[in-house]
Formats: structure tokens, C-alpha cells, sequence
């Protein structure tokens, strides 16, 4: 009786195959899309279909690895998946609630403050999908100080510093 882990076998799960597969289609379709890019000559000679060629070719790789190592018996020495047995959709219904809610309210309230609820409603999913208290009020308000104090230094480095423009709440610039 031959081992599972034997080279000649193969061992590996169908989603295995799966990512190596989706990596290659990927690089594929990013390869396409940069013949769409003009080629003319930036900076040093570098035009601006440079990086996705750049990361095609990286992820090509990356999936004939995979590829490779899925042949060859499977991804190998790999620790059993820890946590649930199940997905926890109330707290992913949390995080989502808060990318989606940032994504449209962000030319609405400001990207401080769209990130800063952003903050809030994830850390909540996150705290809920540790089994604690989804957090009280007075949680609400301290992840909320928290999520501005995160977003402002960034706004404020991308809007002044990069000169990329950012949806604020006033025409300073600065909120």
C-alpha cells in the first residue's frame, strides 16, 4: 500500500488545483489587459505597461509554482485549518456592512469619516467573530475617536503631502 504523501499519488484537495489554476487565469487576463497599454517610452525608458507586465509575469509564476507543487503531491507539511468548522455571517455581515457603507458614503461624509465608520463597523465584526461583546456605547465612541485618529493623518498625507485628491467635508482641504 503506497503513502498518500508520495510523489507518484496525487494527494492534493481539488481547491489546491483550484488557485493554481485561478493564479495562471489571472496572470492571464492581466497580460491581456496590458496589451491595451500604450508602450511609449516614460522616464529611464519606462512606459506605463511596464507594471502589469511586471505583475503578470510575477503571478504567472507564482501559479505554475503552485501548479508544480500541487503535481507533486500537494501542498505538503501543512497544518490543519484552525477555527470554526463553520462561517461566522453575522460578523462578516458587520465588515462587509462597513466597506460597502464606505465605499458610498465616502463623496458624501468625507473620507475621514467614511473610514472612521468603516473602523467602527469592522473592528465590531472582528470583535463579535472572537465571541466578545460587539461593544457598547461607550465602545462605539472610543473606536470611532480611533478610526478618525487613523484616517485624518492619512487624508491629510495623501491630499497635502501627495496632491491626490480625496473627497473632505469643507473646501479647506483639511476636513
Amino acid at each position: 500500500m503506497s503513502q498518500p504523501d508520495s510523489p507518484s499519488q496525487s494527494a492534493h484537495r481539488p481547491g489546491q488545483l483550484a488557485v493554481a489554476v485561478g493564479a495562471l487565469l489571472v496572470a492571464a487576463v492581466l497580460a491581456y489587459g496590458a496589451t491595451d497599454i500604450s508602450s511609449d517610452s516614460g522616464y529611464a525608458g519606462v512606459g506605463p505597461n511596464f507594471m502589469p507586465w511586471v505583475i503578470s509575469g510575477a503571478l504567472a509564476i507564482c501559479g505554475v509554482m503552485l501548479l508544480w507543487e500541487v503535481w507533486s503531491g500537494g501542498y505538503r507539511n501543512m497544518p490543519e485549518p484552525s477555527g470554526s468548522a463553520r462561517g461566522d455571517w453575522r460578523s462578516l455581515a458587520w465588515v462587509s456592512a462597513g466597506v460597502l457603507l464606505n465605499a458610498s458614503l465616502i463623496t458624501t461624509i468625507g473620507f475621514i469619516l467614511s473610514c472612521a465608520l468603516c473602523f467602527v463597523l469592522a473592528v465590531r465584526g472582528l470583535r463579535a467573530s472572537e465571541g466578545k461583546p460587539a461593544g457598547s456605547l461607550q465602545q462605539t465612541v472610543k473606536d470611532a475617536v480611533i478610526g478618525i485618529v487613523i484616517s485624518a493623518p492619512v487624508f491629510w498625507l495623501f491630499t497635502k503631502v501627495l496632491a491626490v485628491n480625496l473627497p473632505g467635508i469643507t473646501a479647506s482641504g483639511w476636513i
